[in-house]
C-alpha cells in the first residue's frame, strides 16, 4: 500500500460517510439566513451529486502534495477512464426530453392496461416492472432517466407518503439494477466482463435475464399490494400537452440508438449530442428545458466516483480472491453498496483462474445489491439527481437511510432469485 493509496481510501471513506450526510448538511443550512455565505455553502455541500467530486479535487491536491508536483496528479486523472460519465451525461440529456419521455409513458400506459387494476395502481406496476427491464437494451442510465422523470410526475409530486415514495425508490433502484442483466451490454457490471468470460446474450438471458424478470415482477407487486389503497385513490392525469410530431419521436429514437450504439466512443457520442442539441433548438415549441444542469451534475459524481475507486483495487482484489461462492455473492452484494458495482465487477475480471461459480457470484451480488445506495450503480445518481427535488421530499432532498431502508425488501427478493434459487 503506497502513500497515494491510503489517502485514496481515507477520501473515498469520508466521500461515502459524506453521501450519508448530505440531509444533515440541507438541515444546518436552513438554520442561516436565506442568501448568507454558510446558508450557500451548506446547501452546496447537500447536493448528492458534488460529493464524490469534491473528494475527488482532494485527492488531485494530495497527489500534487506528495509528489512535490502538479504534473504528476494530471498524468493520474489522464490516465483513468471517463468514459462511462461521459455516457451517463450524454445519454441522461437525450433520453429526457418530451418526446422519449412521452414514447415511454404511452407504452406503459398501453401494458398497463392489460392489469385489473384502477390507474394509478396499474400504471405502477407496469412502469416498475417493464421499466427497468427495458434498460437490458436502451441502457440502465436510459431507463433509469425515463422512469424518474414519469415516476416524478405521476407520484412523488402528487402528494404521496414518504413511507410509499421511498418503497418506490428502493423498488425502482434494485429494479434497474437487476434489470438490465437481460443483454450482455446495458449494465455496466456486466459489460465490464462480458466480452473477457465470453458471455452472450443466450448465456445472460440463461442465468440472469429471467432471474431478473421474476425478481421485478414480486417487489413490484409486493410493494403495489401494501400500498394498493393508497395507489388506488390517485386519479388518473390528463395530458393536456400539445401533440408531437410522429418524426420528431423517431429523430429522437435514432439520436437515442446512436448514443447507445456508440456508448464505448465518447469522442461519437459527443459529436451525436451537438447534433441533438442542434435539433432540439429547431423545433423548440415541442421540447422541455433539457436536464443539462442535472446530467453534469451526475456526470460529475460518477467522475469522482471513477478517480477516488481506481486506487481500491490493492484492497478489493485480495478481498474477492478469498472468498468461496456464497461468501463473495454476499461480499458483492454488501461491498457494493460502498463502491460503484462496475468497479467491483472489474477488478473481479483481472483475477485470472476464477471458477464459473465466483463468476457468477461477483456479478450477481454486484447487480443485487446495486440499490441500496446512491453510489453503488452508475444509474442511480440520475435517479436522485432528477427526484430530489420532488414535492414529497419537501425541498430536502432524498434521505441516504431511507433509500437504504426502502431497498431492504426488493434486495431481499434479488437474493433469492439470483443465490438461493442458484
Amino acid at each position: 500500500m503506497t502513500p497515494i493509496e491510503l489517502l485514496a481510501t481515507v477520501l473515498f471513506a469520508l466521500a461515502v460517510i459524506h453521501t450519508f450526510c448530505v440531509k444533515r448538511f440541507a438541515h444546518w443550512a436552513h438554520q442561516y439566513p436565506p442568501g448568507s455565505i454558510k446558508e450557500n455553502v451548506l446547501h452546496f455541500l447537500a447536493e448528492t451529486e458534488v460529493v464524490f467530486g469534491l473528494w475527488a479535487a482532494a485527492l488531485f491536491l494530495g497527489i500534487a502534495a506528495l509528489k512535490g508536483s502538479v504534473h504528476d496528479a494530471v498524468v493520474y486523472i489522464e490516465g483513468l477512464n471517463f468514459t462511462e460519465p461521459k455516457f451517463v451525461l450524454v445519454v441522461m440529456v437525450v433520453a429526457a426530453t418530451r418526446p422519449v419521455v412521452t414514447l415511454a409513458e404511452k407504452f406503459i400506459s398501453l401494458s398497463a392496461r392489460l392489469i385489473p387494476a384502477r390507474e394509478g395502481v396499474a400504471f405502477y406496476i407496469a412502469a416498475l416492472f417493464l421499466g427497468p427491464l427495458l434498460g437490458s437494451f436502451i441502457t440502465e442510465p436510459a431507463a433509469m432517466t425515463l422512469l424518474a422523470l414519469v415516476l416524478k410526475r405521476r407520484y412523488f409530486d402528487r402528494g404521496i407518503t414518504r413511507k410509499l415514495a421511498y418503497a418506490t425508490l428502493g423498488v425502482l433502484f434494485v429494479n434497474v439494477s437487476i434489470g438490465g442483466t437481460l443483454t450482455h451490454f446495458a449494465a455496466p457490471p456486466v459489460l465490464m466482463v462480458a466480452a473477457k468470460w465470453n458471455w452472450d446474450m443466450a448465456f445472460m438471458f440463461q442465468n440472469f435475464g429471467w432471474r431478473a424478470a421474476a425478481a421485478c415482477a414480486v417487489s413490484t407487486a409486493m410493494v403495489a399490494g401494501i400500498f394498493w389503497k393508497e395507489l388506488s385513490a390517485l386519479e388518473a392525469e390528463r395530458n393536456e400537452s400539445r401533440p408531437i410530431p410522429a418524426w420528431l419521436t423517431l429523430a429522437h429514437l435514432v439520436f437515442l440508438g446512436l448514443v447507445v450504439g456508440f456508448a464505448h466512443y465518447p469522442d461519437v457520442f459527443f459529436g451525436i449530442l451537438m447534433l441533438f442539441l442542434g435539433l432540439v433548438t429547431a423545433t423548440r415549441e415541442h421540447q422541455d428545458d433539457l436536464k443539462l444542469r442535472e446530467g453534469l451534475l451526475v456526470g460529475f459524481f460518477l467522475a469522482g466516483l471513477v478517480t477516488l475507486g481506481s486506487l481500491q483495487a490493492y484492497w478489493l482484489k485480495p478481498l474477492i480472491t478469498s472468498l468461496n461462492g456464497s461468501a463473495l455473492f454476499f461480499g458483492a452484494a454488501g461491498l457494493t453498496a460502498l463502491t460503484d458495482n462496475a468497479a467491483l465487477t472489474y477488478l473481479g475480471s483481472l483475477v485470472e483462474g476464477l471458477s464459473d461459480e465466483l463468476k457468477y457470484a461477483l456479478v450477481a451480488g454486484a447487480v443485487t445489491g446495486g440499490g441500496l445506495t446512491v453510489i453503488a450503480n452508475a444509474p442511480n445518481p440520475a435517479g436522485v439527481g432528477i427526484l430530489q427535488d420532488a414535492k414529497v421530499f419537501e425541498g430536502e432532498g432524498i434521505s441516504p437511510l431511507g433509500l437504504f431502508l426502502g431497498a431492504l425488501p426488493p434486495t431481499a427478493v434479488a437474493i433469492v432469485f439470483f443465490w438461493l434459487l442458484h
